[in-house]
């Protein structure tokens, strides 16, 4: 079969590394795609929300499967788009318009959380006109504060804040200031969770699901988890906490509930369940929903699967997901983001990459590169994951480090402690 993945990044580069492998795959299209899936796949000039283009190419290519990387397709309403006699024989993952509000906004999620009974932190949401509700609420929890901008704001749009004056002013910052610009019209203010945090991701249908590699993700800048929120500095993958029991207990009051709920509330979902997690005494609490793969996480848990995920993929169609067996590879795998200098906030772009070719015994994926008269340059915040195996996080981690240090462009910056709380 002919397939298209929609997107730019170090995940859509780690989709295109996993499917290339698959018997079943004619030919792989990536739009627009980087430097890296250049290499093993045909990149296509397609902006992501271009639906219009997008049907056209697919019709043109003989694509029968789109596979979305990024949330703005699907929260704009990609699947519902293809629901035609012309499109419906293309297979596009991931969920309906009306499923991937659970990412679109934040209120919509807790909502959804509470009507499910699947544990997450107090909350209350708040608009411009509600503002001085607002500071009341903060005046009425612990420190420290969570705020969140209820649309997407790239990953960026949570903010937890010591002082309660402090998170006054931001709270007028985002309601009233646009800090998030239309993403913080409305904020969510919640109690904070303290735990540690993981990932769990889920493959499902709309009928079935299966659960895939556990993943932990490092989203500060700085070390010892300081400084701004980025899209995500490295992650590890599985999480070493996650035994047996704590697995069983998500799957019970999350995942089973969760699932349960997009048939209740008929949302349809044929796609990829990212959940966020804090593990407060042993117990799970939600932070958050994604309806898509987050990134980088993406980058340590495909390499893990290693059953076909074409087939696993090409089995929503006809909602036999439950008929796969999903192998996992028992090895773990990390990976560390090299980012430009001065991301999150003003970075520049162009700059040339050099030690590709010197890097042993890990993959590269490529998330902000271009190729520019035959060398590979900088293209954006978060330039490129380095993943490696392990028969543990640490030697993984070590492998990572050993490669990062091979690769070379001005003001290159990475943290040099993934994994540190592990």
């Amino acid at each position: 079969m002919n397939v298209l993945i929609l997107g730019s990044g170090g995940r859509e580069h780690a989709f295109a590394y996993s499917i290339i492998k698959s018997p079943l795959l004619t030919k792989l299209f990536v739009a627009p795609g980087n430097a890296g899936t250049h290499e093993i796949a045909t990149n296509v000039d397609l902006g992501i929300t271009d639906f219009t283009a997008i049907k056209s190419f697919v019709l043109e290519n003989d694509i029968s499967m789109v596979i979305v990387g990024p949330e703005a397709p699907l929260v704009e309403g990609i699947y519902d788009y293809f629901q035609t006699e012309e499109l419906q024989h293309v297979n596009v993952i991931g969920p309906s318009k009306q499923a991937a509000v659970l990412e679109g906004s934040k209120e919509f999620a807790k909502e959804f959380m509470l009507r499910n009974n699947i544990p997450t932190a107090a909350y209350q949401s708040f608009t411009k006109e509600t503002l001085k509700e607002g500071i009341s609420f903060i005046d009425s929890l612990k420190p420290p504060y969570v705020l969140k901008a209820d649309g997407l704001a790239g990953g960026k749009g949570v903010l937890i804040i010591p002082q309660a004056e402090e998170a006054k002013e931001s709270l007028k910052e985002m309601l009233v200031g646009g800090k998030f610009g239309a993403a913080s019209n409305k904020v969510v203010i919640e109690e904070f969770l303290d735990g540690i945090e993981m990932s769990v991701f889920v493959m499902t249908d709309g009928n079935s699901y299966k659960v895939m590699p556990t993943a932990k993700d490092y989203k500060r800048i700085g070390e010892g988890d300081t400084g701004l929120n980025t899209g995500g500095m490295g992650a590890v993958s599985p999480v070493p906490f996650a035994n047996d029991e704590l697995m069983q207990k998500i799957e019970d009051l999350v995942i089973q509930p969760t699932i349960e709920g997009f048939a209740k509330e008929n949302l349809i979902y044929k796609g990829f369940v990212f959940i966020g997690l804090m593990i407060v005494n042993g117990a799970p609490e939600v932070i958050e929903y994604n309806v898509r793969m987050g990134d980088p996480e993406t980058e340590v848990v495909l390499p893990r699967i290693s059953s076909d995920l074409l087939a696993h993929l090409h089995a929503f169609a006809k909602a036999e997901l439950h008929k796969e067996k999903l192998t996992i590879d028992s090895r773990s795998a990390t990976t560390v983001m090299c980012v430009a200098g001065g991301y999150p906030e003003n970075y520049d772009k162009g700059m040339e990459i050099s030690g590709l070719e010197n890097v042993e015994e890990s993959i590269v994926f490529h998330a902000g590169t271009a190729l520019k008269e035959g060398k590979v340059i900088t293209n954006g915040g978060r330039v490129m994951a380095v993943t490696s195996y392990g028969n543990d996080f640490k030697q993984a981690l070590k492998k990572s480090y050993q490669n990062v240090e091979k690769l070379h462009f001005d003001k290159i910056y990475y943290r040099k402690d993934i994994g540190f709380d592990l």
